[in-house]
């Protein structure tokens, strides 16, 4: 059964907001909505501006009859995964951790949210 614009409009769609270096201002963007994109000269106008983006994206998109991918949610994943990597780099993330005085799993934690956060860019 087809949801109405109001029902897709309460859902959590995930927005990513850029920082737009070249034009000034804000670009914003719902990735699980193709197209949907939006801007602003402040972060506030941009985000407001979005709100409006999203709705009229899915009044045509319903309108058209095209098929609206709802947003994943956290609870699909269990923020667990097995990784199996060489004896010496687990001797070094575990001296590294003792060093820093926290267990090995946060410490990695911390280094592949660093490095996210670099390629993220």
């Amino acid at each position: 059964m087809m949801k109405t614009v109001d029902e897709y409009m309460s859902m959590s769609y995930r927005m990513e907001i850029v920082e737009d270096k070249e034009e000034g201002g804000y670009v914003v963007s719902f990735p699980d909505l193709p197209g949907c994109i939006t801007c602003g000269e402040t972060i506030e106008s941009a985000v407001a501006n979005a709100v409006d983006a999203k709705k009229a994206w899915l009044e045509a998109a319903l309108e058209d009859g095209i098929t609206i991918q709802e947003p994943d949610s956290l609870e699909d994943y269990s923020g667990q995964f097995k990784l199996r990597i060489p004896r010496s780099l687990h001797r070094l993330l575990a001296e590294h951790s003792k060093k820093e005085g926290i267990s090995m799993n946060q410490y990695c934690v911390f280094l592949l949210s660093r490095n996210d956060a670099v390629y993220s860019k």
